[in-house]
């Protein structure tokens, strides 16, 4: 739990997270959301391994990111990337009972592994399905807001179109190598007006919009 306080204390020294995020965070154990051989690591600011070569992000990434979609309680929120579930716990906690995260993971032992995660730490507005999640899931949409956790090469157009207007998008966009994190707002005509959140590494993301099929 030092760990944890330190990292806080660090955030409020160095960004300008909101308090509902740094509340989520107190309130999510990240050791519910690796495996059960590194969770002595689970406060270090540093990504981890999960499986088949995938990882769960640094808590900062993880913040920067959460910070970055501007979340309200009640929105709708969905993910590219499932992994281990954390992000979307994050993200849960924000909107509330009220709110609701779809989360799309390609990779089975990771959607198993994400629900399990989930229903242990006891968050039921979460909802994972194996999918192709650069095609976005136009059953659930429109969407408030939209974040990816795995590299793209743009956001994938089926994103921007099930996205609202005024709903923001978020995530590394770049090569397999580097990438620079994005956030997108679009406008009520369908464009988008972005920031760019500095340089990032990401794993490729899979499915018909990434790097991998």
């Amino acid at each position: 739990m030092a760990q944890k306080t330190e990292l806080i204390k660090f955030w409020n020294d160095n960004f300008n997270f909101g308090d509902m995020e740094i509340k989520s965070f107190e309130e999510v154990s990240r050791e519910h959301f690796i495996p059960e051989s590194i969770k002595n690591a689970a406060y270090q600011d540093m990504p981890l391994p999960l499986l088949r070569g995938k990882t769960i992000s640094q808590p900062t990434t993880v913040m920067i990111m959460t910070s970055a979609l501007e979340l309200e309680p009640g929105e709708k929120v969905f993910e590219i990337g499932t992994g281990s579930g954390y992000q979307a716990a994050i993200i849960a906690k924000i909107v509330g009972h009220k709110g609701k995260v779809i989360t799309a993971e390609v990779v089975p032992e990771l959607v198993s592994f994400a629900r399990a995660n989930l229903k242990m730490a006891k968050i039921g507005n979460v909802f994972v399905y194996e999918e192709d999640g650069s095609n976005g899931m136009a059953s659930e949409a429109p969407f408030d807001k939209i974040i990816i956790t795995a590299a793209c090469k743009e956001f994938p157009k089926p994103l921007l179109e099930q996205l609202k207007p005024n709903g923001i998008i978020v995530g590394p966009v770049g090569n397999k190598f580097e990438q620079e994190m994005v956030k997108g707002i679009k406008d009520k005509n369908g464009h988008l007006e972005l920031e760019f959140l500095g340089p990032f590494l990401f794993t490729p993301m899979y499915g018909r919009y990434g790097f991998e099929v």
